[in-house]
């Protein structure tokens, strides 16, 4: 069965088709909500780095994972999807990050305390009965 030829018009009769130009123009429209969101982030780059730099209980990892997902999403134009990969990685990242920062808080004032002998007794303890501790006084 052959299909249906598609309607041609007729060219007036003063018009020859050596006059007619010979290119063919496609215009191609795009919907306005594309050019008006710009694609949702994926947070792939921070989620690399704190994978490598400060991976504390594989939250770096995790975030770098769902990096790869929401990427993977906003390939395949699923940009709600994205959007909801991308916006866990990111809250992963911050958690990561607050995390390291106050363990690296913690080890800059125990070193301190300790480099200023905060640790260490500065004399024989005292013993309840009398004395240091060291036998009868």
């Amino acid at each position: 069965m052959q299909s249906p030829l598609p309607p041609y018009e007729v060219l007036p009769t003063d018009v020859s088709m050596e006059e007619m130009p010979r290119s063919t123009t496609v215009v191609v429209e795009e919907t306005r909500q594309q050019e008006q969101q710009p694609p949702p982030r994926d947070h792939l780059v921070w989620s690399l780095f704190t994978t490598l730099y400060g991976n504390f209980c594989c939250l770096g990892l995790l975030a770098f994972v769902f990096s790869v997902k929401s990427r993977d999403r906003k390939v395949l134009g699923d940009y709600s999807g994205a959007l909801s990969y991308g916006s866990t990685a990111k809250y992963l990242n911050i958690t990561a990050l607050v995390i390291n920062i106050v363990i690296v808080i913690l080890v800059i004032v125990f070193v301190s305390l300790a480099l200023a002998g905060v640790f260490s007794p500065r004399h024989p303890p005292y013993h309840p009965y009398g004395g240091y501790g060291y036998g009868r006084s």
